[in-house]
């Protein structure tokens, strides 16, 4: 069974959260938190102009000695965004994510974001496509045919 990141969008839902360019860190941090993810999309009249991740956010801390939470996020978030269509598949997502080594992925059709999809939801979904070609290829060997 293919899965594509449509279906996964209809599975997991479609919302998309974000932070305009001149949010601070600070509330961020707090938007991360409050809506238990584990990054946003960062736009800018409409169009992606980064994505900050809570590992984004880390790594700077860790790189220098004046760390100050009222930044703007612009400073933080990574700027060159990987994106994936709504019609590439969750191999297409697991393969993009491994080589470029990000956990999100914002979805875009045409000029528009349609969803953002992390890591954890493509493995999810992908289980569940090899749990159900599991058990139709059990009900096949056991001579129950596909899909009965």
């Amino acid at each position: 069974m293919i899965i594509s990141v449509r279906d996964l969008l209809r599975l997991k839902g479609d919302a998309v959260w974000f932070v305009r360019p001149d949010t601070s860190v600070y509330d961020v941090l707090h938007e991360l938190a409050d809506k238990d993810i584990g990054a946003l999309l960062v736009l800018e009249g409409g169009h992606i102009a980064g994505i900050i991740s809570e590992r984004d956010i880390v790594r700077k801390i860790a790189s220098t000695e004046d760390f100050v939470l009222e930044q703007p996020v612009s400073a933080f978030m990574t700027k060159d965004v990987i994106t994936i269509s709504p019609a590439q598949t969750i191999e297409d997502c697991m393969a993009l994510m491994t080589e470029e080594h990000i956990r999100h992925l914002p979805v875009v059709e045409g000029d528009k974001v349609v969803g953002l999809v992390s890591i954890g939801d493509v493995v999810k979904a992908y289980i569940t496509s090899q749990e159900f070609m599991i058990e139709q290829l059990r009900k096949f060997i056991d001579g129950g045919g596909y899909n009965q």
